[in-house]
């Protein structure tokens, strides 16, 4: 099992006085919700194209978005009639998955991590701590379903937890979610690995990119 979240000391004194940081989810909306207005087309967007791999079917989507079948099945018609998602039949269930030779997949992508803060997550905190190997995002975004809190796997070597707990802090304030976290070394990359079997783990962010 993963280990529990590890504690945030938070350190004032190593703190400067920056000038105020604003970022498009403080001054106006993300451009998922300014482009769509169906909250039902957005949550299926997110559950498909922030994990590639995910598949679910309406039955599940049902339970999983607490809205009627009606309406979840209406907006996955048309994600199909766009060639955006694909279906076929497993037994008497009809699964759906991304398409990811669409033309827009890549863009759609983007549009979810702007969505979900993630890429403010990335260029606040990630882009700014060295010795970085890799990010992951586990837990419910891993599966593609919309949660306040963020979850992180964090990979690298001679990470400054203080440092990084002033930049997670920020980050928080900019996306407005919860962000917690646990650190790992380069030697357990191997014990992550093993979690991949056991517990969905998403790539988010990697020095190899």
């Amino acid at each position: 099992m993963l280990k529990e979240t590890v504690g945030r000391s938070h350190t004032p004194t190593i703190q400067k006085s920056e000038p105020s940081e604003l970022s498009d989810h403080q001054t106006r909306p993300p451009l998922l919700d300014t482009l769509i207005t169906s909250k039902t087309r957005i949550k299926l967007l997110v559950r498909f194209f922030l994990s590639p791999g995910s598949r679910s079917y309406l039955r599940s989507l049902e339970t999983e978005f607490g809205e009627s079948t009606n309406s979840i099945r209406l907006e996955l018609n048309r994600l199909e009639g766009a060639n955006l998602l694909k279906a076929e039949l497993e037994g008497n269930k009809k699964v759906y998955c991304a398409n990811e030779q669409h033309p827009l997949f890549g863009e759609l992508n983007k549009l979810v991590r702007n969505y979900l803060g993630l890429d403010v997550l990335v260029e606040k905190v990630v882009n700014k701590l060295g010795s970085l190997h890799s990010v992951y995002l586990i837990n419910e975004l891993a599966e593609g379903r919309n949660a306040s809190t963020i979850y992180m796997v964090i990979v690298g070597d001679n990470i400054d937890t203080n440092y990084l707990s002033v930049l997670v802090t920020k980050a928080e304030q900019l996306i407005k979610r919860k962000i917690n976290y646990t650190l790992h070394s380069l030697l357990e990359m191997d014990y992550l690995k093993a979690e991949l079997d056991r517990k969905p783990l998403l790539l988010l962010w990697s020095a190899d990119e």
